[in-house]
């Protein structure tokens, strides 16, 4: 079952890819079967998750200790469920959104083949195979950033793989230096011992390491995987690709990358540190300190950068660089209550900024306009979009009762927490300061649009609601942010059952 959920959809989009055109005698027969594939292909990882954890398989081995293996636990769990969410919000938007663009078969083939290597990336049972998959990723994701084929967007992709390289090439010198300390397991299997596995508080011998007089060189090695694999997330200081690739992706693009793509570079940074090199190895080094202190900074800079922001995708784009480093702060304060506030932050953000994202497509794809300006006055011919738009804006600034006051609670008090000389108060500052920045770059929107009297052409009577297709997902992601910010038990007690596994 685990295989089919990885190879199923990236089959899927090879075949999409390669099909000729006259195959699909209408746009509308590409749209249906391409649809069936979507939610044959969400339901197989499914399945998988509702199973219980500790399902493995074994692909193949690179060398004698280092296999290529998936295993599923309830941290990958959580990631699977919510990239099959908004793969299929942003996918059923597509088939709307899309109708304007070229290349459509193009689009859903890459889109496919990415939710497939996503899914990959989530059951990867060692580092060596999530690293193996974390760089896949960014190759088949490429394409949905070149779609348009624009000199912009061509120049966007190529500093999108500059940076990713860059960051994958950081992570894997660490891993190279972290291998040798590697304690082996058998992942469930009786004759092989499966090197840079996930041990739940981590898999490092920490007594060889200190005997060997390596600890410095391994507290390099995990900083610069964090760097590397930070450069996904956005965090600084190598996040400038982020806000130059999402606003010349078609929307429901930018809504996959921002909700679900950057989130990769967390899972990796959470298998890095929370499973290979062990939180306890971590605590009170200056690799805490360093990694605090980058992730305030981008909080800062990110809101900072959004607020004078006028393009609407680039605002939210920097909004997504800052919100992505309020999960990477609560990880790295290194306890209990920060991490949960950070998984809690990784489900509600994949939520908010897909909404947000796929509000602005909806917007830019009725009036053509991309600006934050050019939107007054339509709050009263788009009603649904403009409410939605601004619930899921007040989950984002941490307004009762959506999600996001929730999982920035956690965040504060796991900074207060730490004991961090300074940061542990810098931290909640920061947070309060982005929220504030927050609410000034999102919420004008709401206002103009509900209460500004204009002659803009915006009050065209052609103006209104998206069609349904266009509009449901919108309306779901919003809906479940009430609702997770209502009812966030369940998702706080999932999250604790990692934690007692033993992570601290």
């Amino acid at each position: 079952m685990i295989f089919v959920s990885i190879v199923l959809p990236i089959l899927a989009g090879i075949l999409l890819l390669i099909a000729p055109d006259r195959i699909f005698k209408s746009r509308q027969m590409l749209i249906n079967m391409t649809a069936v594939s979507f939610v044959v292909c969400a339901l197989f990882p499914v399945l998988v998750i509702c199973r219980s954890a500790g399902n493995t398989l074994l692909l193949f081995s690179l060398v004698d200790e280092i296999p290529v293996f998936f295993a599923v636990d309830t941290i990958g769990k959580i990631f699977a469920g919510i990239v099959i969410f908004v793969f299929l919000m942003a996918g059923f938007f597509s088939f709307v959104y899309m109708s304007h663009e070229h290349h459509e078969k193009r689009y859903y083939g890459f889109y496919l083949i990415t939710f497939g290597v996503l899914m990959g990336l989530c059951f990867s049972g060692n580092l060596v195979t999530l690293y193996l998959f974390y760089e896949f990723m960014t190759l088949v994701s490429v394409p949905l950033v070149l779609h348009s084929g624009s000199k912009e967007a061509v120049m966007a992709g190529l500093k999108y793989l500059f940076y990713s390289f860059c960051g994958a090439y950081m992570a894997l010198f660490g891993i190279y230096f972290l291998y040798k300390y590697a304690i082996a397991f058998n992942g469930g299997y009786e004759t092989s011992g499966h090197m840079l596995g996930f041990v739940a508080g981590g898999s490092l011998d920490l007594k060889a390491v200190a005997e060997s007089g390596s600890t410095g060189l391994c507290l390099t090695a995990v900083f610069l995987m964090i760097v590397g694999f930070g450069v996904k997330a956005g965090c600084f200081p190598l996040h400038a690709w982020l806000p130059t690739a999402h606003p010349v992706a078609p929307a429901p693009a930018s809504a996959f990358l921002s909700g679900i793509i950057v989130k990769a570079g967390v899972l990796a940074i959470i298998r890095t540190v929370y499973y290979v090199a062990g939180a306890a190895f971590l605590r009170g080094t200056w690799v805490q300190t360093v990694w605090a202190v980058f992730a305030i900074v981008t909080i800062l800079m990110g809101s900072s950068l959004a607020f004078k922001e006028k393009i609407f995708k680039k605002r939210l784009a920097y909004s997504t660089v800052s919100n992505l480093s309020y999960i990477l702060l609560g990880l790295s304060m290194l306890n209990e209550t920060a991490f949960t506030g950070s998984i809690l932050h990784v489900v509600f953000h994949a939520v908010i900024k897909s909404a947000l994202f796929l509000s602005a497509g909806a917007l830019i794809f009725i009036t053509g306009n991309t600006k934050v300006n050019d939107f007054m006055g339509l709050g009263k011919r788009m009603p649904v979009l403009f409410w939605c738009y601004t619930i899921v804006s007040l989950g984002l600034i941490g307004i009762p009762p959506t999600s996001g006051v929730v999982s920035k609670w956690y965040l504060a008090v796991g900074c207060l927490e730490s004991g961090l000389t300074g940061l542990s108060w810098i931290g909640p500052a920061a947070l309060l300061i982005s929220a504030l920045l927050t609410a000034g770059y999102l919420l004008p929107i709401s206002v103009r649009a509900f209460l500004k009297e204009t002659d803009y052409e915006a009050m065209r009577n052609d103006y209104k609601e998206p069609r349904p297709l266009m509009l449901a997902p919108v309306v779901i992601l919003a809906v479940v942010t009430l609702v997770l910010g209502l009812y966030p038990t369940p998702l706080i007690q999932l999250i604790q059952s990692v934690i007692a596994a033993g992570l601290f």
